[in-house]
């Protein structure tokens, strides 16, 4: 008889980490595991059933570990809940053969091959030596997410038409980003050292030359192929990747009614505020447009990246030791400007598991060189400080305390999204957002999200315009109707509410977690405050709250209710 322990859920959860990382080198490029930067995955369909494969050895294993003893505690239960979650929620949406029609403005694995590149260590001569090997790795990559896709149409599950004439225009720009001749990747292997210069220049080239290859396909068979089909997925398809997404099985009508009862509510304050702002103007979006003329700008490019690192500087500053209790390596976050060829929507990149590499804020110009502060302020805070830099800074710091799967990669969407908007909202209770100026635009921000609860859900399931909407009332959405009303309720320039709207069509279920996440921390604060009472402490509940790794949506309910 063996005396070995069979392992409690944080270790089989590690396991999969561990696991994931020899089937994914992205995954071990993003936490800082030096092998893996030479290397890119399987992206054909033997890939997708390879992880398929290990996620259902995983959940075999879960269900062992979760029978023996000490598996209840409340940091192997949450550890066990998460990862059955997303587990159980990334196999379905593999079976339904969505990888094999994953193509978009954002997330599909050509757009995650190319970001690799902007975090992948540079160095020294070896760290290029690894690039390079990396970039002879790109053809074979885009080879097997085209055979991915040509599965796609042999089984007949098409992408959506606009998201891959979006997609085809993207890999246009990657294959000659300045009109210069030179792809994205030629770009990028610049920079390199002269020792490795033949070496990197060869590789760089055959992956532009992969690019445009992809492109040319996508173009003239792919696009042509799936021709007719639908833009939205319907009931079924959307709670699948509703549930990926959000961690919960959301009931959709109700969630569309919370979309609808925002949207109100931030439009009477959105009014207030453009009062001070413009007084006698028609539209919130009106002074909003004054703003764009006569407000508050960053002037440059460099400008910009320097004032949003001084915008988080000072709120660190400001919230270290009052609001949050953060670790030193934790309070670096740094700025750049996002590579061009992307989604128009600011994003933010982790730090590495050792912290060597910082988390990092990104910021797309599109073209642009004058920025409006009222758009930046909130979003930054979103973005980086108190958002998504302390909470997934704070996982890293604290991983010893999780596994290693809660402190990096097992994240919900909603609950990540969820508490950047909480972060936001925090900023304008500890008055941060005081002038008209910025809380206008942090309300403009706050609406948008309300937006994409309403869109998202309503163009895809294709529910009814209320009868007490100013738009359309009683009308069915489509994304055409969901782009004018969003370009309708939105400061945004008309080419970023086209990048948003394909984006909903490219991740349906994806963007509604803002909002309902946002709902989920506020309601967890409310119980956890009720049940402390006066001698509730917001700082040691905050560090707590972002101490205890991811959990879906009904999940991390309960658990800050507990704290």
């Amino acid at each position: 008889m063996s005396d070995t322990k069979s392992p409690l859920p944080r270790e089989v959860a590690d396991r999969y980490v561990a696991d994931l990382i020899e089937l994914d080198p992205l995954v071990g490029t993003y936490l800082g595991v030096k092998e893996s930067h030479s290397k890119l995955p399987d992206t054909s369909p033997a890939g997708h059933e390879a992880h398929a494969e290990l996620i259902r050895a995983t959940l075999a294993r879960l269900d062992e570990a979760e029978r023996q003893p000490g598996a209840d505690r409340g940091i192997e239960r949450r550890c066990g809940r998460l990862l059955r979650e997303r587990l159980t929620a990334e196999l379905a949406v593999i079976e339904a053969d969505e990888f094999l029609r994953w193509v978009g403005n954002l997330h599909t694995a050509p757009h995650s091959i190319r970001e690799v590149f902007t975090i992948t260590p540079t160095e020294t001569d070896e760290d290029w030596a690894a690039v390079a090997e990396r970039l002879r790795a790109v053809p074979t990559a885009f080879a097997g997410y085209r055979e991915s896709l040509e599965l796609g149409l042999e089984r007949k599950v098409p992408a959506a038409p606009r998201p891959t004439a979006t997609f085809i225009d993207q890999l246009t720009e990657w294959a000659d980003p300045d009109g210069k001749g030179r792809g994205w990747f030629e770009e990028f292997a610049s920079a390199g050292p002269e020792a490795l210069r033949t070496e990197l220049d060869e590789a760089a080239s055959a992956a532009t030359r992969a690019v445009v290859d992809l492109r040319d396909w996508m173009r003239d068979v792919y696009a042509p192929a799936i021709e007719g089909s639908s833009n939205t997925v319907g009931r079924e398809r959307y709670a699948r990747f509703s549930s990926y997404f959000n961690g919960t099985d959301l009931d959709l009508d109700e969630a569309y009614a919370y979309g609808w009862a925002e949207y109100h509510r931030l439009l009477g304050e959105m009014k207030a505020e453009a009062e001070k702002v413009l007084p006698g103007a028609e539209t919130p979006w009106v002074a909003l447009a004054h703003l764009d003329e006569h407000g508050t700008h960053i002037e440059g490019v460099e400008e910009v990246r320097a004032y949003l690192q001084d915008l988080m500087n000072e709120a660190i500053e400001a919230l270290d030791g009052t609001h949050f209790e953060l670790a030193e390596r934790v309070r670096k976050v740094e700025s750049r400007i996002a590579p061009p060829g992307g989604a128009a929507a600011p994003y933010y990149t982790s730090p590495s598991e050792d912290f060597s590499r910082p988390g990092i804020t990104w910021l797309p110009t599109m073209g642009q060189t004058r920025f409006p502060v009222y758009d930046l302020v909130s979003t930054w805070y979103h973005e980086g400080v108190p958002g998504h830099h302390l909470q997934l800074a704070q996982w890293t710091h604290v991983a010893e305390n999780l596994s290693r799967y809660q402190a990096t990669i097992g994240w919900v969407s909603a609950n990540c999204e969820g508490w950047a908007l909480y972060a936001e909202r925090l900023m304008d209770e500890l008055g941060f957002l005081s002038d008209a100026e910025r809380r206008l635009g942090y309300l403009d921000a706050q609406m948008m999200r309300a937006l994409r609860v309403i869109v998202d859900i309503g163009m895809h399931v294709e529910l009814e315009i209320p009868a007490d909407s100013p738009f359309h009332p009683g009308e069915r959405w489509t994304p055409e109707l969901a782009e004018e009303f969003f370009g309708a309720h939105s400061s945004r320039p008309a080419d970023y509410v086209e990048s948003e709207l394909t984006r909903y069509l490219t991740i349906p279920g994806q963007a509604i977690g803002y909002k309902l996440g946002e709902r989920a921390w506020l309601l967890g604060r409310e119980n956890a405050r009720k049940r402390h009472g006066d001698a509730f402490d917001a700082k040691a509940w905050h560090m707590a709250a972002l101490s205890q790794g991811s959990l879906g949506l009904d999940d991390l309910v309960e658990e800050l209710s507990r704290l």
